[in-house]
């Protein structure tokens, strides 16, 4: 089984209809948030104006640790729900995962 941690980026007018998804999941998903700030990667048009001065933008990290498969399927029922909201995401290899 190759576990990835699926990375989310998005704006904190997303999170808790990104965390109510993931809460709702049927399957028994590890993932943290936090808040965070944003460089790069995206339109000044969408930042407020002490944003624009500081050169980024406020913005939420969920991160969840899944199957590849899984990963897969999340970020599809994800695409449905979040679609156009600039949600950004990324997967990253887990190497090693344990409890100690």
């Amino acid at each position: 089984m190759s576990l990835v941690c699926l990375s989310l980026l998005g704006s904190p007018a997303l999170e808790e209809k990104l965390l109510d998804q993931l809460l709702r999941s049927p399957h028994d998903l590890t993932f943290t948030s936090q808040t965070c700030a944003s460089h790069g990667g995206h339109s000044h048009d969408g930042l407020d104006a002490s944003e624009q001065v500081l050169g980024r933008a406020r913005a939420v990290l969920v991160q969840v640790l899944v199957p590849e498969t899984l990963a897969r399927q999340l970020l599809q029922d994800l695409e449905a729900l979040f679609s156009g909201s600039g949600l950004r995401y990324w997967l990253t290899p887990v190497i090693e995962e344990g409890q100690l």
